[in-house]
């Protein structure tokens, strides 16, 4: 009996003596834990996303419509192209697919996503109406060809003012940069 007590009260010194040395390790705070959610039609933002996830440890949830978008959809100079139309619409939810999400336990998210039309792909307030971001520091990132990501995040602002948003960054240039930024955000 003596043998169990001693192993017992060994094991809890040893774990109370890990979980300390894990507190000291990251300065006295607990860890917070990082999502990385993001839309992508082409690929490109996607890659931004994967090496923010993989410098940050974060989880990575690709935010998926229930239809994917083909390229004729994404014809920006035909007015008939679903993009064209959704993004003509401010009402426009196209519906989601892919695995559900719990988002509870998050503390930071960071939403990546192309600028269509100046804005955040329809498919984005989609995720974020479905979603409770509220509480949560959340971080726009953006990939673009021409636009920066300035009126997009005044824009989420505006129509989702109980989420706790951060300037966010437009990510075009290196993944070093995008990947040193997001390390930023997260301390």
């Amino acid at each position: 009996m003596k043998q169990v007590i001693m192993i017992v009260m060994s094991l809890l010194i040893f774990s109370c003596s890990s979980n300390a040395q894990k507190s000291a390790d990251n300065g006295g705070k607990e860890a917070q834990k990082v999502l990385v959610a993001y839309f992508s039609a082409t690929g490109t933002t996607e890659r931004v996303a994967k090496a923010i996830a993989t410098t940050t440890g974060a989880d990575l949830y690709r935010i998926t419509p229930q239809k994917e978008y083909t390229s004729a959809d994404l014809d920006w100079r035909n007015k008939q192209s679903r993009s064209s139309i959704e993004m003509t619409d401010e009402k426009a939810r196209p519906a989601l697919g892919g695995e559900k999400l719990d988002v509870t336990g998050y503390k930071v998210v960071f939403l990546g996503y192309p600028i269509w039309w100046n804005l955040c792909p329809r498919v984005v307030n989609s995720f974020i109406e479905k979603y409770d971001l509220k509480g949560k520091k959340v971080i726009p990132f953006a990939t673009s060809g021409s636009s920066s990501i300035t009126n997009s995040v005044d824009n989420l602002k505006k129509m989702y003012p109980d989420v706790n948003w951060t300037g966010g960054r437009l990510c075009n240039g290196s993944l070093d940069e995008a990947t040193a930024w997001a390390e930023k955000e997260v301390k």
